[in-house]
């Protein structure tokens, strides 16, 4: 794997090399499972709101449970939390596939399935961001993020249009088959892998309780400017931006009046863009600027949510959504890995358990309130409002970036010197460089 280029070099540790073989396949399905799920409520019900109950159902569990996730994820090795979490899923999905082939699916049975997988998904998500911290060294940690960043949203652009042609011919099922058996090179990549016994740390003589451990992790980011500010935008921007997904089938049908296919094409715009931002930090020598990167992603995104909103036509409204795409994914990925760059190992699960909280509870909160928005004010205008809402977040992060990047330049070299010409950027502050 010597040849490889440098915007893939990552893949040169065995164990993130089986990572992305079965998860490449795997987020497909996933993908063409939500879709699909997505299309079946709305055929079901017709309604917005229950778009937005779903997407409440489905992450939900993830603010309740991320916590213990994390301390979880901080004991026990990523690669064995994994195996169950993704053994889990599959069951899941193949569950839906019988009970929608077999035309017994009921709306009961789909929310609890997405509680299911979202509990699930509590104890994945933190285990998932400690592995990729550990699959790699430290030098590749931002080319690992990017290139996993680039590797879901890839799927997001596969599956949803794998899914607008299964479900326009032969039904939701199907999908959730596929995305059953694609969990398959997962298990076997994570069965496969090789880990070096770990150093334990020291046990103090009075360890503190499992809820004064979880508790630590809160604790840190509330005494720390940088990781609470990156953590409380980013939070913010999922609130306020992310529930134009979850509106994607009213946008399909009533904007612009399509069916499965355009929903597929809208939200395979917005995986594409996505796509490019990844590509484009995978691209990046090195992690020099990513402060300045958050900020602006932050603008961009609200800005290009703002005009797809007003869009009429798919020719506007898909480079918009492109754009989009490129700029939350820009934020996601430069938020976590400066925070998993920053924050000390003992303290990663925990820490990155309230990255995932982020998503379980502001994106149901956010699909909720917009399905209800909706439902009163319209799709459009609901979507022009949280766009708002977005610059209007981006441009407070600005103002009180200075106040802070000092402070977040010394936890970088604190968590781990340079020791190459790759991580010079820290070394001369242009980490964090304004």
């Amino acid at each position: 794997m010597s040849g490889l280029p440098a915007s893939l070099r990552s893949l040169r540790n065995r164990n993130y090399r089986l990572f992305v073989m079965g998860q490449s396949l795997s987020l497909i399905g996933t993908w063409t499972q939500m879709t699909a799920l997505n299309w079946l409520v709305y055929r079901l019900t017709g309604q917005a709101a229950m778009l937005g109950l779903m997407t409440f159902c489905s992450l939900i569990p993830m603010f309740v449970l991320a916590p213990v996730g994390g301390l979880l994820a901080d004991r026990v090795p990523g690669s064995r939390i994994l195996v169950v979490t993704q053994g889990v899923a599959m069951v899941l999905a193949l569950v839906l596939a019988l009970l929608t082939l077999t035309h017994q699916a009921r709306l009961w049975h789909l929310f609890t399935c997405a509680l299911l997988l979202g509990a699930s998904n509590a104890f994945d998500s933190p285990a998932r961001q400690v592995f990729v911290g550990k699959a790699v060294p430290r030098a590749d940690l931002m080319n690992a993020v990017a290139l996993n960043s680039s590797m879901m949203t890839t799927a997001s652009i596969a599956g949803p249009a794998l899914a607008g042609i299964l479900v326009a011919s032969i039904g939701e099922g199907w999908c959730f088959l596929l995305n059953g058996a694609s969990y398959v090179p997962v298990l076997a990549g994570l069965l496969a892998m090789r880990f070096p016994p770990e150093a334990r740390a020291a046990i103090p003589s009075r360890p503190p309780s499992q809820l004064g451990r979880l508790l630590e992790g809160f604790a840190m980011v509330r005494r720390t400017p940088p990781i609470r500010s990156l953590l409380l935008l980013l939070g913010l921007s999922i609130l306020l931006g992310i529930p134009h997904s979850v509106l994607m089938p009213l946008f399909a049908d009533q904007v612009f009046h399509g069916t499965s296919r355009t929903l597929g094409l809208l939200m395979s715009a917005t995986g594409a863009g996505a796509l490019a931002g990844a590509v484009t930090l995978a691209c990046r020598p090195h992690a020099g600027g990513l402060g300045r990167g958050v900020a602006a992603a932050s603008v961009g995104f609200g800005l290009a949510l703002a005009g797809f909103a007003f869009s009429r036509s798919l020719l506007c409204a898909i480079p918009l959504l492109m754009l989009a795409g490129f700029a939350f994914m820009v934020q996601i990925a430069a938020t976590n890995t400066l925070i998993q760059m920053m924050v000390p190992g003992p303290f990663r699960g925990r820490v990155m358990a309230i990255y995932a909280m982020l998503f379980g509870a502001m994106t149901p909160l956010g699909g909720l309130a917009s399905g209800l928005l909706a439902h009163r004010l319209g799709a459009p205008l609901t979507v022009a409002l949280g766009g708002a809402g977005c610059v209007a977040c981006g441009c407070v992060f600005i103002l009180n970036y200075g106040a802070w990047r000092d402070g977040a330049r010394g936890m970088l070299l604190a968590a781990g010197s340079p020791d190459n010409e790759k991580e010079a950027p820290l070394r001369n502050g242009g980490f964090l460089r304004p």
